[in-house]
């Protein structure tokens, strides 16, 4: 078939279980009664299969074929939204929905590197940079439908059952649009690939090391590292606890938003701020250069998190200053966060680039995890007002790696070589 018709489905269809993992489970897990402690514990974790993703990713590009994969991992997908589902009402759900979650994260990790790869052999380069906007467009599309639609849709039966019904709802309603797209893969994906031999399959282990030996080879290379992994501590701690936050009870110093109000504020409003955010940002580094604008992009990232203090010392009760302060959060965000992705790219340029990016996306990966961790502790420790303040004051070491990296950046010639 056509490239559109099957690019468009497949993004949708990567971003749903990551957006599963990372946010709709913090939800959940926030609705059933556990601790800041607790949950950001226990859903950081599920960012370890991005961090290692470039151990395994050469197993998943010489055995089998990326379509085979896509199509495994999709079901696998939908397996583990059924069983997510279905041991929620059980005694032991929280070990089990975590077990499940696991699975999901592994596939969808797995997920990324099959169809990113299956994407780039499927399509000319023409055809790549053709339908590079519609495959961007759709994943936002499937953000938005996950962290908005869906928690509004688990916010409404919340209302009519009990939190674990409404949300085995919900994750049976996940699985179902899983299980279908994997049906609609199997007919609309192209049939373009050979299957490796078997020595060629099991030559694994020289692909990574040439990768490692690129990435050592880089100038200024811890410098670069400290960047990928401490620009977003801030970041990686208030997102963890942001949505917690607002639904938690006012004596326990949240806003006690209902479900489907957070999800309306972050799913819809938030997304809009943080794909406006990144659409400007790209546009001025395309014009001057990423030089000129880190300053600017570091300040966009880190200022608009006072937000947050405000919101917690005031518990205002008006919406539309929780949503305003959201979308202001959010296209900060949006706006400095293209300064990380592109000193990626910059950083990952030369040999064996599309690997060096993935290993990376590993130190991102791992750098949201770690910090994320112990971001309910210090919620629970602190409380909330004083945890956004630490939050704010974490901003010091977002300019403090910026400047490491800063006589590096491309200048706007080098930026568009």
């Amino acid at each position: 078939m056509k490239p559109y018709a099957w690019i468009p489905t497949l993004y949708f269809a990567e971003a749903l279980p990551y957006m599963a993992v990372m946010t709709l489970s913090v939800i959940m897990y926030t609705n059933l009664g556990l601790s800041n402690t607790e949950l950001a514990f226990y859903t950081s974790w599920l960012y370890l299969p991005w961090v290692i993703k470039p151990v395994w990713s050469p197993l998943v590009d010489q055995w089998r074929t990326k379509r085979w994969w896509i199509l495994t991992m999709q079901v696998l997908v939908g397996g583990s939204l059924a069983g997510v589902a279905l041991t929620l009402p059980t005694a032991m759900w929280l070990r089990l929905t975590l077990a499940f979650f696991w699975l999901m994260a592994f596939s969808s990790a797995t997920h990324d590197i099959a169809a990113d790869g299956f994407y780039i052999l499927s399509l000319s380069q023409e055809d790549q940079a053709l339908y590079v906007g519609i495959r961007s467009t759709f994943y936002r599309i499937s953000s938005i439908f996950c962290q908005g639609v869906l928690v509004m849709v688990a916010g409404w039966l919340e209302k009519r059952y009990s939190v674990p019904l409404a949300w085995s709802i919900t994750m049976l309603l996940m699985c179902a649009i899983m299980v279908g797209l994997a049906g609609w893969h199997a007919v609309a994906l192209p049939k373009s690939e050979t299957i490796r031999t078997k020595s060629e399959q099991f030559s694994l282990v020289r692909p990574f090391v040439e990768t490692i030996r690129a990435f050592a080879a880089k100038p200024h290379l811890w410098a670069a590292i400290l960047f990928m992994f401490l620009f977003r501590l801030p970041e990686a701690q208030l997102a963890k606890m942001a949505q917690p936050f607002m639904l938690r009870a006012a004596e326990e110093g949240g806003l006690e938003l209902g479900t489907a109000t957070v999800g309306f504020a972050y799913g819809t409003l938030g997304v809009i701020g943080l794909l406006a955010g990144g659409i400007v940002g790209g546009w001025l580094v395309s014009k001057h250069g990423l030089r000129r604008w880190l300053w600017p992009m570091v300040v966009a990232i880190s200022l608009p998190d006072v937000v947050y203090i405000y919101l917690a010392y005031v518990q205002p009760d008006s919406l539309w200053i929780i949503n305003a302060c959201v979308f202001i959060e959010q296209l900060g965000y949006g706006f400095g966060f293209t300064a990380y992705m592109l000193f990626l790219v910059y950083f990952a340029r030369g040999e064996k680039s599309t690997s060096v990016f993935a290993l990376c996306t590993a130190f991102q990966a791992l750098g949201m995890m770690l910090p994320g961790m112990a971001a309910g502790w210090l919620a629970d420790s602190m409380g909330f007002r004083h945890f956004f303040v630490y939050v704010c004051l974490c901003t010091i070491v977002t300019f403090v790696v910026s400047g490491l990296v800063r006589r590096d950046l491309p200048s706007k010639q080098e930026t568009m070589a």
